[in-house]
């Protein structure tokens, strides 16, 4: 019992194997249970193994009584520079309830071409056993990645939340002097984070305020959330980080007053994106139904937002970002797979479209899958002797419904 529960600690906690050799960790097993032998960082690792083979295996079980799944697929790079391919499976279970398993993350020294990236997916899918059980594989918009997914031949999503941080990205390159405001932040941001004289004066600055020792957050290229953080962390602590500079021998410079008041405007209209994004990112909750309705909110949340502002600059941030929500949302009501839920979703419906020709075309597609259903189960019926299985209101059962609304 004690070793499964340390190999559980090791597991859960993400511990080193060196735990067992430390002398701390040691006398605290001890006064637990003077009896007890604590096994070698060997031992440990192979039982780390067994139990990663256990899971391994049971997960294994579980995907084979699976009839449908769908992969999602990301490349991304460790911090020593290491490529890694890294695969997840989404399925429904008996119980309808929405389950999640790590297939894995792949080394992958390979060139980041479609061809190998297939091959690393093929991979994964054959020593899993779920080749012919994918039914859509989700990835970002990059070029290598959509050609993979095209030669797997499989249906093919781009990543909502990664199409959220291409607005947001391409909307800060939109306006140049936004973009000069944001990288004079993060170089006073990193500042703060690189140098520990400067670090350690912030920290003092704060407690001398009265305030919570907070500390800066740097942002990620790939994750536009980020950004956003880092902003709203520099803009709480302005005032710290103007008094602490004025103590410390830097060259750096921090906003001006017009400066924070364009990063104060473009927090705000930012908001809802950073809301759509943390709802979309979600793993136990099904959201394919919620994006189309989600970029119809965004657009009229920015647009609403739009009519409070003083700043020029931001008003030029958010009509760019108007402009590039209403782009995607055509895109994505073009997309069945979008479509579909939307459609069928109790919540939404109709109500969810920005453009009425593209929901009357989504409408159109509806009632087509509902008369090929029919129609296979009219054959089928024939074939049997039995009565064909009834749609509700037949094959208008899509128009009618939305009627209600």
């Amino acid at each position: 019992m004690v070793n499964e529960a340390l190999v559980n600690m090791v597991i859960k906690d993400s511990q080193p194997f060196s735990i067992v050799d430390d002398d701390g960790f040691r006398e605290l097993l001890h006064v637990l249970d003077p009896t007890y032998v604590i096994p070698t960082r060997k031992a440990l690792k192979v039982m780390v193994d067994h139990k990663y083979k256990e899971a391994k295996e049971k997960a294994r079980e579980q995907l084979q009584k699976v009839a449908a799944i769908s992969l999602t697929s990301d490349m991304w790079t460790s911090l020593n520079m290491d490529a890694y391919l890294a695969v997840t499976c989404h399925f429904i279970d008996d119980n309808d309830k929405l389950c999640t398993i790590l297939l894995g993350v792949e080394h992958f020294p390979n060139s980041h071409t479609a061809e190998n990236l297939a091959a690393g997916h093929i991979k994964l899918m054959e020593e899993w056993g779920i080749k012919d059980k994918v039914k859509c594989l989700v990835t970002d918009a990059a070029a290598n990645m959509i050609a993979c997914v095209r030669s797997l031949n499989v249906r093919h999503a781009i990543c909502i939340a990664h199409g959220l941080n291409l607005i947001v990205r391409k909307s800060f390159d939109d306006i140049s002097t936004f973009n000069d405001i944001r990288s004079k932040c993060r170089k006073l941001v990193t500042y703060f984070r690189t140098s520990t004289t400067a670090k350690e004066r912030l920290a003092q600055v704060q407690e001398q305020m009265g305030r919570p020792v907070l500390k800066m957050i740097i942002e990620v290229d790939t994750r536009w959330n980020s950004t956003f953080n880092m902003l709203e962390r520099l803009y709480q602590l302005r005032e710290p980080v103007g008094a602490a500079l004025a103590s410390l021998k830097t060259d750096i410079t921090p906003p001006t007053a017009l400066e924070y008041e364009a990063v104060r405007d473009a927090l705000d209209v930012l908001g809802p994106f950073r809301q759509a994004t943390v709802e979309l990112s979600g793993e136990k909750r099904v959201s394919a139904s919620k994006v189309i309705p989600l970029m119809k909110m965004l657009n009229h949340a920015v647009t609403s937002k739009l009519e409070g502002l003083n700043s020029n600059l931001t008003k030029q941030l958010g009509d760019s970002l108007v402009r590039r929500v209403r782009e995607q949302a055509v895109n994505l009501e073009s997309i069945s797979v979008m479509t579909m839920p939307t459609l069928l979703d109790p919540r939404f419906k109709k109500l969810g479209f920005l453009s009425q020709g593209k929901l009357q075309e989504a409408v159109s597609r509806l009632k087509s899958e509902c008369a090929t259903v029919i129609r296979s189960s009219g054959l089928q019926s024939a074939s049997t002797n039995t009565p064909p299985a009834q749609l509700p209101a037949s094959s208008e059962a899509g128009q009618s419904t939305n009627n209600s609304k």
